[in-house]
């Protein structure tokens, strides 16, 4: 089956889905994205990640390309045109198209591109097994907290930890775990404390962060949200990932340290199970 893209309000096959090389996202990275993750039919945390959405937006300077209920419809109305039960939903949108320059000119009309991309993003081998983890020097700009299409960085970092025997890195500055290059860094302190760092620049707001520390929090986990450094993480009873697309995934080694006893522990395996669930009683569009 073709699949269809969403692009600045027509839904098109994707071989007749066209942007100017002049569009500011592919000349400057003057752009942002957002994704939310699609399991059983389900669409998940879906609010907090349109609220992220909007406000990556803001903090560039570029509008909205519509409202907020209508990006929803837009959405769902994607997702059944692909017939997809499972996987992801992009968003990306530039500040338009111009005449390269690094100042933008006024009234410029947002790009606006929205995609799906199939895949089972639950019990998989990385969620039933655990990962191993490298660790890397942060590489990134200092506003992490907006989501843009600028991820060299991440790149980078993604590929020399693939070239050396890692499922994924984490990401540290000055000695502390900022985030994972596409997810949030969680630990489980021998003394049973939840801790990842709290939201600021230096971390991306993540929404599945925000909806486990809401879960985890109602099942009564201590939470603490600060930065915890590497040798504290090394030395954890438990750790664990969070993203859109991989929900929550075990880490049992972290550099050259092995997690616990090199397995998922229970409490990770516990917010995994409540994570699920309460992905499945999100709205249903498919």
């Amino acid at each position: 089956m073709t699949r269809h893209i969403f692009l600045n309000g027509s839904y098109v096959p994707e071989d007749q889905a066209k942007i100017s090389v002049m569009d500011r996202g592919f000349l400057f990275g003057d752009a942002i994205y957002e994704v939310t993750a699609l399991v059983d039919g389900h669409l998940i945390d879906n609010g907090l990640h349109l609220a992220r959405f909007a406000r990556s937006l803001a903090e560039l300077g570029i509008p909205l390309p519509m409202p907020l209920e209508n990006v929803r419809e837009m959405q769902i109305e994607l997702i059944r045109r692909n017939q997809m039960t499972d996987g992801t939903v992009y968003l990306q949108v530039s500040r338009g198209e111009a005449e390269r320059n690094f100042h933008p000119a006024a009234g410029l009309s947002p790009t606006f591109v929205a995609f799906t991309q199939p895949a089972k993003l639950y019990d998989t081998p990385a969620q039933r097994d655990g990962i191993a983890v490298a660790l890397m020097n942060d590489p990134r700009w200092e506003r992490r907290d907006i989501k843009t299409v600028m991820l060299l960085g991440q790149v980078i970092a993604k590929v020399a930890a693939r070239a050396d025997g890692f499922s994924d890195v984490w990401l540290h500055e000055d000695g502390c775990i900022t985030e994972g290059a596409s997810s949030t860094a969680f630990i489980l302190t021998k003394s049973g404390t939840v801790v990842t760092r709290q939201n600021s620049h230096a971390i991306l707001p993540g929404c599945t962060r925000r909806a486990v520390l809401d879960l985890a929090e109602q099942r009564g986990l201590a939470i603490e949200e600060r930065p915890f450094t590497i040798a504290e993480a090394q030395n954890a009873a438990e750790a664990f990932l969070t993203s859109a697309s991989s929900l929550v995934i075990p880490v049992v080694k972290l550099g050259d340290s092995v997690i616990g006893d090199g397995q998922p522990g229970p409490v990770t395996r516990h917010l995994q199970e409540i994570y699920l669930a309460a992905a499945r009683a999100c709205e249903k569009v498919i």
